[in-house]
């Protein structure tokens, strides 16, 4: 993948690995730097030593003359010296000491570039090195998350990174990952219970349909009469069938997480579910106290509503002949409360926990087949989605006494 801005013979040339990248990128801000630095560095001495060579005379050499000219003043009797030689003797003198500055104006140049140059180069192999261990370390988050990624797969979604450490970019990175990992585990997990349970519980409604059909097909004269018995068998199956994959579905979405975040009062959720157990509520003949006090929450509209249906169910069809349903909603310490209970067979208390159990029916409790056995199961999720609590008791003359509570509902 050729680098934007970049042509690709130039793209093909940079290293591929980003802590090959960072250390390049070390070594040359460095090497760009301290050529600056040397280039300054180099100028301010070569302007001090030419102003020094090309102003007055050094005091070397004006000591030189000094007493050069004493010399020449008072010249020994055995030899005179006369203006003229003094004069030439002056100048080649001083011609001699500039030439002498400018010479090791030079040389200490040299020297210095030398130097410099030679530092330089070996302060960028340090720094690139340097720059490599550093990369690494700072890289190291980014290897972990590489290696959980490889690992994760369908079957391996447990592991999470747990980053330590100051929260940083790459900390932040982690996290997410993380929660990513949260996520994917949850979805896989509850794809495959949905498989499992639904192969479990859709084996007996097809059994029922393919025995009923084959027992009116086998019989060599059929009247419409067994037609019908065998019609009426396969619809119960198909309905039957069809609960079971919606209950399977709603617990599949519920564990999932909440997709909407809606305000809901509770109050008109537990109203519309009388209304719709209003057939089973009669059949029984019961006796229903309502008080339906505002209650007001934040989630999915359509999975509270299952929720309270599914309690709302629960409490007319798991209840007995001329029995009660005591239904409330209020606000308790900034909480949406709905307390639900009921009259019914005897429950015992070590049994309470295991009826929000997948696929735990009626028989345990009245003895009859009623249902799916995920009404309950359904609502336990629904409740962990929402951060809910459930409390459930049983009651000494029989039924259950149960409380959900949610989290209010955050008006800004």
């Amino acid at each position: 993948m050729t680098r934007p801005g970049l042509p690709r013979w130039a793209s093909r040339l940079l290293p591929q690995r980003v802590r090959a990248r960072l250390t390049l990128l070390y070594a040359a801000l460095f090497l760009a730097g301290g050529s600056v630095l040397l280039a300054l560095t180099y100028g301010l001495v070569a302007n001090s030593l030419r102003n020094a060579a090309s102003g007055a005379q050094p005091q070397p050499v004006k000591l030189a003359n000094s007493k050069f000219a004493q010399a020449c003043k008072q010249p020994p009797k055995a030899k005179i010296v006369s203006a003229k030689q003094l004069a030439q003797c002056k100048s080649a003198f001083t011609a001699g000491a500039k030439a002498a500055a400018v010479s090791q104006r030079s040389q200490t140049l040299h020297h210095l570039l030398i130097f410099s140059l030679v530092g330089l180069a070996v302060m960028t192999f340090a720094s690139a090195g340097l720059g490599w261990v550093m990369a690494g370390r700072v890289l190291r988050p980014i290897r972990a998350i590489t290696a959980t990624a490889q690992r994760a797969s369908e079957s391996h979604l447990g592991e999470r990174l747990a980053l330590a450490g100051p929260r940083d970019e790459l900390r932040e990175l982690g996290d997410t990952f993380d929660q990513m990992l949260t996520r994917l585990d949850a979805a896989f997990t509850a794809q495959r219970r949905f498989v499992a349970n639904a192969s479990h519980e859709l084996r007996t409604p097809l059994t029922v349909m393919r025995t009923a059909i084959d027992v009116t097909l086998a019989k060599p004269s059929r009247s419409d009469e067994q037609i019908e018995t065998m019609a009426a068998k396969v619809r119960r199956s198909i309905d039957r069938a069809e609960s079971t994959i919606d209950a399977l579905l709603t617990l599949a979405i519920s564990d999932q997480g909440l997709a909407t975040h809606d305000v809901i009062d509770l109050a008109t959720v537990a109203e519309d579910a009388l209304d719709s157990a209003s057939a089973a509520i009669a059949d029984l003949h019961l006796h229903v106290a309502a008080v339906l006090e505002p209650a007001r929450t934040v989630g999915d509209t359509q999975l509270l509503e299952r929720m309270v249906a599914n309690l709302v169910d629960n409490a007319a069809h798991h209840n007995i002949e001329n029995g009660w349903i005591h239904i409330r909603t209020a606000t308790k310490q900034g909480n949406a409360v709905l307390e639900i209970s009921n009259s019914g067979p005897v429950v015992a208390a070590d049994m309470v926990s295991s009826l929000f159990e997948a696929f735990r029916r009626g028989e345990e409790r009245t003895g009859t087949r009623e249902g799916v056995g995920l009404g309950l199961s359904i609502v336990q999720s629904i409740a962990t989605a929402h951060d809910a609590t459930i409390e459930a008791h049983s009651q000494p003359t029989g039924g259950l006494d149960l409380t959900v509570q949610l989290p209010p509902a955050v008006i800004e």
